[in-house]
């Protein structure tokens, strides 16, 4: 049985860098949220634990990890894009968290990340058995 891991520099670096993204963003999440009490909702707090939960399973190579990563980070992208949409005070700040945003579901869906993913299974099958 495998040690669980938090981070896994073994994995491709398109993979090992979205995990350190999603990490930095659901603790990004939480301090803004819980420290500085900045719009600290429900859905801000399942989107720091999203995260947080992504980059764990796609660090010990599971296929949920991968699809949770995928999904949160798409819903980070809409949500970016339509508060750039809807307000343009805060053009710079937006314009960064967008930037991030496009980064995380482009390293996640890179062919080498796809690629590798599906390889998990295969893998899992092997070491069980």
């Amino acid at each position: 049985m495998q040690p669980r891991v938090w981070v896994n520099p073994r994995q491709p670096q398109t993979l090992y860098i979205a995990q350190l993204l999603m990490y930095f963003r659901g603790g990004i999440a939480l301090v803004f949220g819980v420290l500085f009490g900045r719009s600290f909702t429900v859905l801000s707090l399942l989107f720091a634990v999203g995260n947080v939960m992504a980059a764990y399973g796609i660090a010990n190579e599971r296929r949920w990890g991968y699809k949770l990563g995928v999904a949160v980070a798409a819903l980070a992208l809409v949500g970016s894009l339509l508060v750039l949409v809807d307000s343009f005070t805060r053009v710079w700040s937006q314009l960064i968290g967008l930037l991030f945003d496009v980064a995380l579901v482009a390293l996640l869906l890179h062919p080498m990340s796809r690629g590798y993913q599906r390889y998990w299974p295969k893998r899992q099958r092997r070491q069980r058995g």
